[in-house]
């Protein structure tokens, strides 16, 4: 685990034991960019990016109804994550989408489960930029 991480709170700690995966696979990140640094940084900040205004977003309260706007917003974030190699991150967004379309009782645990995966992401990325 990087440095970003031991920095960050005990619960991304936890969720990197719980999942011993890496946040980004970088194998996986190096063959969609055909081995070109300039464009993995590139990315992986983009990435960060919109990772972070999707975060932002799911802070505020949730209104009846607005599960479809939500769902389309994690759907975005669920390719994108996929995309870099992200692949806990596209889970999670997955997870989260399936549940905003359905407007089940389980949003709120796949809300922090997603902003967990979303915070050791952009750990991970800040670590390897």
């Amino acid at each position: 685990m990087g440095k970003c991480a031991r920095a960050e709170n005990m619960q991304i700690e936890e969720d990197a034991a719980a999942d011993p995966r890496p946040a980004i696979d970088l194998v996986h990140l190096s063959r969609q960019t055909c081995g070109d640094g300039a464009l993995e940084s590139e990315l992986l900040r983009l990435f960060a990016n919109q990772a972070q205004q999707f975060a932002a977003r799911l802070v505020d309260d949730r209104l009846p109804g607005d599960g479809p706007w939500r769902a389309d917003l994690a759907h975005r974030l669920k390719g994108s994550a996929r995309a870099v190699g992200a692949f806990p991150l596209g889970e999670a967004a997955e997870a989260y989408e399936d549940c905003a379309r359905a407007e089940s009782p389980d949003l709120a645990q796949a809300q922090r489960r997603l902003a967990e995966a979303i915070a050791r992401a952009r750990c991970a990325i800040r670590d390897l930029l």
